[in-house]
């Protein structure tokens, strides 16, 4: 397994065209019918998950009767580099092994409308794997001698407390102590930034000029810009000084530079780094996995994190960007279409008619029921098309009623027998031969206009590459 190294130990080095796993920024032109995108892509981690690694028993109580399940610690492996550690908060929804995650806003998860999220992440930073001293904490919660394992069940039964707001009970004694210590003197603190992100993710505009900007909003020390493969010739990602720019720091301005004469077109940019991805962002499932178990963070190595931004332009005419998010609050997709030519833009979506003014944006939220799979396209004069897939996943499994799942988490007797973390913040963990072991490193990228090369720093013998 992966350890957390120190910050800088390694970096990497990226020339990556634009992903069709970033949505949210892709766009298109008009006149030109763009791919299905999945919605919503904030930038930051994606990983896979592998499986409940630490943990011990616990009991949920429900009028269907109790049942005892696993609680404890997950562990994923970040796409190109890093290891994740999580806790569920969504304890009726089964995890689907090997399912991909995506970092994204408490906005865009079960925590939307959760008046107890912040006391989950005071949770987090108060406990295992954040506080490594086991006696110490034991010692607090007045819970006699935790191991890692019970240290683990206490942590995840007190967070289900506050996030799914159920009834339940660690098994050992010890661990009941800690989920009692952490429900008790839990306060609120504020949602974490994302590890990256671009803003926004998409632009328009004439050629014959900077077209932007994106600002970058990052916890990394740097971040490695690259162009996409194939980029029209003389398009270049520039500063606001008008330089080339290929890294940049949190709160940097980024354009686009699109010489006059430029024909008509469109390309992107890659922004990456390797960084800690912040404790308390929640993990959502994706693509096929969309309704996978919700994971909160607890801790993370030196992981790689990636954000993409997309541009258009045209010498004149109306000149859209197109932009998706969910919208948990709403019960919905936000479809927001901003134009940043000398006409209007005319589209349709959900079958109304919709028009843009020069300069201007609007926003469209598209109602989409709670876990059903959405196919919001939108399509405009000349052959505009633009289409959004995904599945809407705002709720936990037992906020409208239902059941207890037959499989909270992956089936789990007794549990994992750790190493501790030695004061880092990520726990090193072994495997149960109960559990399914780490996913290997995800390395390919679904390209769009081009092919992605990366570049590994290689590490001093012994680390591994993050």
């Amino acid at each position: 397994m992966l350890s957390m190294k120190r910050r800088g130990a390694a970096r990497l080095a990226a020339a990556v065209v634009a992903s069709g796993l970033v949505a949210a920024g892709a766009i298109a032109t008009a006149g030109t019918a763009a791919a299905d995108e999945t919605t919503p892509a904030h930038g930051g981690a994606t990983a896979t998950l592998g499986g409940l690694k630490t943990f011990d028993q616990a009991v949920v109580h429900s009028d269907g009767g109790d049942q005892r399940v696993g609680a404890g610690l997950f562990e994923m492996s970040v796409d190109n580099g890093g290891t994740l550690q999580t806790y569920c908060i969504d304890i009726h929804n089964p995890t689907q092994q090997q399912a991909k995650y995506q970092e994204v806003p408490w906005s865009a998860s079960s925590l939307h409308n959760n008046a107890d999220a912040g006391k989950i992440r005071w949770i987090l930073q108060n406990s295992y794997p954040q506080v490594n001293d086991l006696a110490a904490l034991a010692s607090k919660a007045g819970a006699g001698n935790l191991t890692e394992k019970t240290a683990a069940a206490g942590t995840q039964v007190a967070i289900w407390r506050f996030s799914d707001h159920v009834k339940v009970d660690a098994v050992d004694p010890a661990a009941e102590k800690l989920a009692e210590y952490l429900e008790k003197n839990a306060q609120s603190v504020a949602e974490p930034k994302a590890s990256l992100t671009l803003d926004p993710p998409a632009v328009s505009g004439k050629s014959g000029g900077k077209l932007g900007p994106v600002t970058v909003h990052t916890n990394a020390d740097s971040v490695t810009i690259s162009p996409a493969a194939g980029a029209p010739a003389g398009v270049k990602v520039v500063g606001k000084d008008g330089k080339p720019v290929t890294s940049a720091a949190d709160g940097t301005q980024l354009f686009f530079d699109v010489p006059k004469g430029t024909a008509d077109g469109n390309t992107s940019l890659t922004a990456q780094a390797a960084t800690k991805v912040p404790v308390g962002r929640a993990f959502t499932g994706i693509g096929e996995h969309a309704k996978s178990q919700t994971q909160i963070l607890a801790g993370s190595s030196e992981s790689t994190v990636s954000a993409a931004a997309t541009v258009s332009w045209k010498k004149q005419g109306a000149i859209p960007a197109i932009t998706a998010e969910k919208n948990c609050a709403k019960g919905g997709v936000d479809v927001t279409a901003s134009n940043k030519g000398d006409e209007a833009f005319r589209f349709q979506l959900s079958g109304k008619d919709y028009e843009v003014k020069p300069g201007a944006s609007q926003t469209v939220t598209v109602p989409v029921g709670e876990d059903q799979p959405y196919n919001i396209t939108i399509t405009g004069a000349g052959g505009f098309k633009k289409s959004f897939t995904g599945v809407l996943d705002c709720k936990t499994a037992g906020s409208g009623g239902g059941k207890p799942s037959s499989k909270p988490s992956p089936a789990s007797v007794g549990g994992s027998t750790t190493g501790g973390g030695h004061g880092t913040d990520l726990a090193e963990t072994g495997s149960s031969s109960a559990t399914p072991m780490i996913a290997g490193v995800a390395v390919v990228l679904v390209v769009v206009g081009g092919a992605a090369v990366f570049f590994l720093r290689k590490k001093k013998a012994g680390t591994p590459a993050q």
